[in-house]
């Protein structure tokens, strides 16, 4: 749905500010927005767009929204879909556009002034938003025409609208007392306000912890690209000569696989996963403690035993007994996995004379050591075939293999960061489909982990199909003076993971914005960006992208048979850790009646519930688990998984048929990729597909089953 919360919250992208006292397009400070963007294909003008615009534009925003929400209220004809439903998702386009690059701004290039304001329009947004869906005369329109439309012809996707929309309102509180529905308004600004801090605390703790190490002694057993990178670190942290270590992932994770000094390795890792439980200014749990209490007093009022049967009545799984079934499912092939590669690392330490049980800290390093030993596969030796730009020039190259797409370099576009690349998206036929924004690097002011989101929706307005701006945000490896950005196969796979969502953004294809793009369910919008993973080491791919960066040699087949000989190994740790939290948050969003929670506590009590072994914690502890306190993902991380049943069936129509079959991925981009949100998941999936999907191939993808 278009509202503004999604926008706000779904989107997890941010862009860099200019802070600088410069004029909006006619003088006035937040005017740029209230209009489109006179540039080329409509895409935001950070050279002139200051801090100063945001406020006003957002006022204005919410100013021409209420007029346009009073003028289909006091419209005196009677209630029809164009009318109603048709204006109502037009509406507010001064404050789609500003929220869209705000907000962008805020997840990939923060400043204090930003995320101050993002404070300060939070209460003041969500009194607006709920203004819109508890308006009771609004409501009535819609229901008339709920109630009515048998007699309205209306096609899928007008249905689908209609639909969404009269959900969204009794979703929102519509149907509740005058007393309750002041109490919802109180808890959906205290939730809004709670999600921003809990991220501030967040950003805040990763980047206050810094590792100096001043003794090269201490950097035994890390490849000369890592030192390279902490090296170039220490020299931007006024260091030099010295060698940093971070808590964003391409800092810490190598150091985890790699530093032959064990104390220094624990000491990293606990700085990772104690972020945001260090009972400082940046502590999380009190935060988490009354987010989930006022996510369960606002499932209540709303007539719901818990957030999750609140959350996923909306989507594809629709109770949380199906979610634990799938993850219950998945945990009794995972941790006897994960219990036997726990053994293995525990001879390698024994077999070395490590006289030491073998410690969360001590699992990338003995396992990078036991890949190499059984695989004779180091990712030092990987790495220079995945220059970042020969990776994404892959996924453009796979896109335009199955669907014909080209990607040219905009060199007259404004970008928000000098990292950031933007391309025009060609269709097969040569028209423009999109705008695609790639930014991949690490730094201070950008939220952990990688995303996907847009500056600018699809949608068909005024009989003119109005094309996406979108843009994939990473957090990969930086290049350093002497070697460019060198991928990891993890950051492959990410890589490829982001840009399936943006495909997803660009090749939508409806009439409604409230449908459009990657408006759907959060255990199906996962569908398009995990099916892109299978892509990313397949034989006949690998060899369209993967070239030294030195000498331009196409990865050897040796080395694509380990990689894919490979591919499963530590399979039991990756899907124990991330079921593992895939249920933590369900248990805390599973809970029916509010209750002083001691996060710590409580997290430890799941863990042990299921009998996850000390050698591994969930993939995300609590106070960082940003997906379901900030980022949208709560009662949904399990989507990873759910989807997963999906992709793995959906790919498999590719083996069958040609990696690069046309006629299957037509058929995926006509019933998928260019649908958006116009029919129910499943429906679109089994025309897709011909059937339901089957699970069998998740199993096989894991290598649980053959």
């Amino acid at each position: 749905m278009k509202k503004v919360f999604l926008i706000l919250f779904a989107s997890m992208a941010i862009l860099a500010c200019n802070t600088q006292q410069k004029e909006g397009a006619t003088g006035e400070k937040g005017a740029i927005f209230l209009t489109e963007f006179d540039t080329p294909y409509g895409t935001p003008p950070f050279d002139r767009i200051t801090f100063e615009d945001y406020k006003p534009a957002f006022m204005a925003g919410m100013k021409q929204q209420t007029e346009e929400v009073n003028a289909i209220i006091n419209n005196p004809e009677e209630p029809t879909f164009e009318n109603t439903i048709e204006a109502l998702d037009n509406s507010g386009a001064i404050l789609t556009r500003v929220s869209r690059v705000f907000y962008g701004i805020r997840g990939a290039n923060t400043n204090d002034s930003i995320r101050a304001l993002a404070e300060e329009l939070s209460p003041i947004l969500s009194e607006h938003n709920d203004n819109i869906y508890l308006n009771e005369q609004l409501f009535a329109r819609i229901k008339a025409i709920h109630d009515d439309t048998a007699s309205m012809n209306l096609k899928t996707e007008q249905y689908r609208l209609l639909d969404e929309y009269y959900k969204s309102f009794v979703r929102s509180g519509i149907m509740l007392s005058e007393d309750d529905k002041s109490r919802l308004r109180e808890i959906n600004k205290e939730l809004s306000g709670l999600t921003l801090r809990f991220g501030n605390n967040l950003l805040n703790e990763t980047n206050s912890y810094k590792l100096v190490i001043d003794n090269e002694e201490d950097l035994a057993g890390l490849p000369e690209a890592v030192k390279a990178t902490a090296a170039s670190a220490a020299k931007a942290a006024g260091e030099e000569g010295k060698w940093v270590f971070g808590l964003q992932k391409p800092s810490w994770l190598p150091f985890l696989q790699y530093a032959d000094n064990r104390d220094l390795r624990e000491k990293l890792y606990k700085a990772m996963y104690m972020r945001g439980d260090n009972d400082n200014e940046n502590d999380n749990k009190a935060v988490i403690n009354d987010i989930v209490n006022l996510r369960i007093e606002k499932a209540n009022l709303l007539g719901y035993d818990s957030h999750a049967h609140y959350t996923l009545d909306e989507n594809m799984a629709k109770t949380p007994e199906n979610v634990y079934k799938l993850l219950n499912e998945l945990w009794d092939y995972a941790l006897p996995q994960a219990k036997k590669e726990a053994a293995e690392l525990q001879k390698l330490i024994d077999a070395e004379g490590g006289n030491f049980k073998l410690q969360s800290w001590d699992w990338w390093y003995y396992t990078e050591k036991l890949r190499e030993k059984k695989y004779n596969l180091n990712e030092e030796e990987t790495k220079p075939y995945f220059k970042m730009e020969n990776v994404r020039e892959g996924v453009f190259e796979v896109a335009n293999r199955l669907w014909g797409l080209n990607f040219r370099k905009l060199d007259n576009v404004d970008v928000y960061h000098p990292e950031v690349e933007a391309y025009e998206v060609l269709d097969e036929d040569g028209s423009h489909l999109a705008v695609f924004y790639t930014d991949y690097f690490p730094r201070e002011s950008k939220n952990a982990g990688a995303w996907m989101s847009s500056f600018r929706g699809q949608q068909v307005l005024n009989g003119e199909n109005i094309r996406p701006l979108i843009f994939n945000v990473g957090n990969f490896t930086r290049p350093t003076d002497n070697t460019p950005s060198l991928l990891t196969l993890d950051e492959v796979e990410t890589l490829f993971h982001e840009f399936g969502h943006a495909l997803h953004g660009m090749m939508s294809n409806v009439n409604y914005a409230g449908v459009s793009g990657t408006s759907v369910s959060r255990d199906f919008v996962e569908l398009p960006s995990q099916i892109m993973e299978h892509w990313a080491f397949h034989p006949e791919v690998i060899k369209l992208y993967a070239k030294h960066y030195e000498t331009g040699e196409v990865i050897p087949d040796e080395l694509i048979e380990k990689i894919n000989t490979a591919a499963n190994f530590n399979m039991g740790f990756n899907t124990t850790e991330l079921v593992a939290a895939a249920l933590l948050d369900m248990d805390y969003h599973t809970l029916t009646k509010k209750t002083d929670i001691n996060v710590r506590e409580f997290e430890k009590a799941a863990m042990s519930k299921i009998g996850l072994i000390e050698e591994i914690i969930p993939r995300y502890r609590s106070t960082y688990f940003s997906h379901i306190f900030s980022g949208g993902y709560s009662s949904g991380y399990y989507a990873y998984l759910w989807a997963e049943v999906l992709d793995a069936d959906a790919f498999q129509a590719f083996v069958e048929n040609g990696v690069f079959d046309k006629n299957t991925a037509k058929l995926f981009r006509d019933n998928i990729l260019s649908k958006g949100n116009s029919d129910d998941p499943m429906t679109l999936y089994k025309k897709f597909r011909g059937a339901e999907p089957n699970p069998k191939f998740l199993l096989q993808n894991r290598g649980f089953i053959d």
